[in-house]
């Protein structure tokens, strides 16, 4: 399903490939030869969404581009079932595993590599051929890569990195009723949204 927001419609490659069920809205470029499949949601929040050739994004993926932070594959990359990136810029030849998550702000090299359900925070930066393990966390400048057990650590450096801030606009001291007030007043934007219909997609 095709969606233009805010005068803007996805553009896909003739060569690439896009499951019926797959959503694309908004500001969204889907390289030559890629391939989105059954599930995958690829929205343009007010930031581009942009996949590079031969990338592949798996069911139930959940790809978001935010105003600060367009979201950006490189060439060649995987993105796993049920993984979850916004706002993020990530290199060519990478695998993002099943369940992975890469939030806003976050900078992966090329040929990095995170496995199931492993996390890279806001503002973090994997370099080339990182690894991040099973249910791990990836946080900082340039990341440390550590077990869920470490809370306090990652914390330490979390708290840093400004999730309020990155993500929602706001400062740590706002109440976080008010920030989701305000994320979801955004989102009732896509009311507006038109669908596009299939002999208009090019």
């Amino acid at each position: 399903m095709i969606f233009e927001h805010a005068g803007r419609r996805p553009r896909i490659s003739a060569s690439a490939y896009v499951a019926p069920t797959a959503v694309l809205r908004g500001d969204v470029v889907v390289g030559e030869g890629a391939a989105i499949l059954f599930g995958a949601v690829l929205t343009a929040e007010g930031g581009r969404v942009e996949i590079g050739a031969e990338c592949v994004v798996m069911e139930n993926a959940v790809l978001r581009g935010t105003p600060r932070h367009p979201l950006v594959l490189g060439q060649a990359t995987l993105v796993g079932p049920r993984a979850h990136l916004s706002g993020c810029t990530v290199g060519p030849g990478c695998f993002l595993a099943t369940g992975a998550t890469v939030f806003n702000g976050a900078r992966l090299g090329a040929d990095v590599e995170v496995r199931i359900n492993g996390t890279v925070h806001v503002n973090s930066v994997l370099l080339d051929h990182a690894l991040v393990p099973i249910g791990w966390v990836a946080v900082g400048d340039p990341a440390e890569i550590l077990p869920p057990g470490e809370h306090d650590r990652i914390w330490e450096i979390q708290r840093t990195l400004d999730f309020p801030g990155t993500v929602f606009r706001a400062d740590r001291s706002v109440p976080e009723a008010d920030r989701i007030r305000r994320y979801a007043r955004a989102l009732r934007r896509q009311k507006e949204d038109a669908r596009v219909v299939a002999d208009e997609e090019g």
